[in-house]
């Protein structure tokens, strides 16, 4: 890294951070707007506004621009370098184009860097506690409504299937409980209602019927009452689809295996949101040098027409995103590939870019 490197990493980090420190303040105002009337009706203390809820909105609204945000940036600061002549200097004192794009790749792999690691545990918790604050104060969902139809499976051999589970009294009625081996059943328990007994940690049963099972021998047997501890709790019983992005990524790698033991179909969000964990701040990178590249050329128009072909890239790329989400999430494009493919398509762009550019 030698002077003119260091020069040019400056102003990436510089105009990254203003540009980003900006657009978070002008959120911050437009949220409160938009909220006040929630804060006051529920007397929230300003205490609890700002470390209940403004210190999770910051890093949440942070990385959902992050790569936006380094494009522009980059685009901005070499778009004014090309302007004053800066990029003809460094190439005419016999620098290469790609010695000239060495900062670029070391502010863009820092950036990725921090947002690949912030990904992990900060924003997960940010989320976590963003979600918990709006449901409670901002959305009114304190208690979820009655679920139906609700069939998992718990461990390898035991199958649960409720009718209707009321959350708020945390009852289920019409429970049965499965265990198959290979394709023999040798157990059910079947019982009116089960309530779930936080002291315990443990299902109660109401009015149960057991059988018992043994080849061409059966045993029944009625149980009024009776405490069932098996590996389901409340949480278990309830839609996650918002509860995955205030997980962990250890916590959500585990809630996936979870999943798929007790075969829930349609995970394909799941997968989706722990892959775009590393997959966005890949896509800092890729940004960074396609931003370089266009920008690099000084143009009549000058910074005005890069920034309209930055916003114009930009937001193409979060169209394709968008898109490849969807079709993963609700239709059957592999959860992998609908994350990476914005990325494959917008390196092989970046490619061209850099070939058409001039050396």
């Amino acid at each position: 890294m030698k002077k003119i490197d260091w020069y040019i990493l400056r102003k990436f980090l510089g105009t990254f951070f203003y540009a980003i420190l900006l657009f978070i303040i002008i959120a911050v105002v437009i949220d409160i707007a938009e909220k006040l009337g929630d804060f006051v009706s529920n007397n929230i203390t300003i205490h609890e506004i700002i470390f209940g809820y403004y210190i999770a909105f910051i890093p949440y609204i942070a990385a959902m621009l992050f790569p936006l945000f380094t494009f522009i940036a980059v685009i901005y600061f070499t778009s004014k370098m090309a302007y004053r002549c800066e990029i003809i200097a460094i190439i005419n004192s016999g620098a290469s184009f790609n010695r000239f794009l060495r900062p670029y790749w070391v502010g863009g792999i820092l950036l990725t860097a921090l947002l690949a690691v912030a990904n992990q545990s900060l924003i997960p918790w940010a989320n976590h506690v963003r979600i918990h604050f709006e449901d409670k104060y901002i959305n009114n969902k304190t208690t979820p409504g009655p679920v139906n139809n609700i069939h998992l499976r718990i461990d390898p051999v035991t199958y649960v299937s409720i009718i209707s589970y009321d959350p708020a009294y945390r009852t289920g009625y019409d429970f049965m409980l499965d265990k198959i081996k290979g394709q023999i059943l040798y157990y059910e328990l079947e019982a009116e209602s089960i309530i779930w007994d936080s002291s315990k940690k443990a299902w109660i049963t109401h009015h149960a019927v057991v059988h018992q099972i043994n080849g061409m021998q059966e045993r029944v047997r009625v149980v009024v009452d009776t405490t069932l501890r098996i590996p389901l709790v409340p949480a278990d019983l309830l839609p996650q689809h918002n509860a995955m992005e205030g997980m962990s990524t250890a916590t959500l790698n585990t809630y996936i295996a979870r999943q798929r033991l007790r075969g829930v179909t349609g995970i394909n969000f799941l997968y989706v949101e722990k892959y775009k964990r590393i997959g966005a701040p890949v896509a800092v990178i890729i940004l960074t040098i396609i931003g370089a590249v266009i920008a690099s050329r000084k143009i009549r128009g000058g910074s005005g027409l890069h920034l309209a072909l930055g916003i114009l890239i930009s937001s193409a790329y979060i169209i394709c995103m968008q898109f490849s989400y969807t079709f993963s999430t609700k239709g059957s494009l592999n959860p992998l590939l609908a994350v990476w493919l914005p990325n494959i398509i917008f390196a092989f762009l970046a490619y061209l870019f850099y070939r058409q550019a001039p050396k």
